[in-house]
């Protein structure tokens, strides 16, 4: 809990100081590049984890991983070592990529389905989402097998469940009530 919140404080920062230097969009990008190598890397994830390892080390594998970074980037990976919080990186990366969509007007809605989304059904979901949130929405398609059917919805902190799974816990509880 406490590490997310220093994730959003650590992302707001820098999503201020880059859009006052008007590099938001650059620093978006290397934002969602650190977000996806960290999440697809185990070694790296436990590394920057890792208490072993010194900062000096984790600094110089993230400046060679990350080689064309822009320089507030690489600002923030000296304010994370200098605070000993390295290891919210992926946090503060996912956090910044938020902010950044919604200072944009744009929301990212995650729709979980059990196959994946036709383009035609995701051409209807965009325009209900457009008419309900007021803002353009990106849509990211995410396949659980284990909701059985049916769909979840998430934009923002509004959530809709309509997968097959919910309706049968929701009957479950029922009997175990009774």
């Amino acid at each position: 809990m406490a590490g997310s919140r220093a994730a959003i404080r650590y992302a707001k920062a820098v999503l201020e100081l880059a859009t006052s230097s008007n590099s938001a969009e650059a620093v978006n990008t290397d934002m969602t590049l650190i977000a996806k190598t960290i999440s697809d890397s185990k070694d790296l994830s436990a590394m920057l984890h890792s208490p072993v390892v010194r900062s000096a080390i984790k600094k110089s594998a993230l400046l060679e991983i990350f080689n064309f970074i822009t320089p507030l980037t690489v600002n923030l990976f000296d304010t994370l070592i200098e605070n000993k919080r390295l290891s919210v990186l992926e946090d503060v990366a996912i956090k910044y990529m938020q902010l950044f969509e919604q200072a944009s007007g744009k929301e990212i809605a995650i729709v979980t389905t059990v196959v994946p989304l036709t383009s035609d059904l995701e051409t209807k979901v965009l325009a209900k989402l457009k008419s309900l949130t007021g803002k353009a929405v990106d849509i990211k398609n995410v396949i659980d097998e284990s909701i059985i059917g049916g769909f979840v919805l998430r934009v923002g902190d509004m959530q809709y469940d309509a997968s097959v799974a919910n309706k049968l816990n929701k009957i479950k509880q029922e009997f175990s009530l009774n």
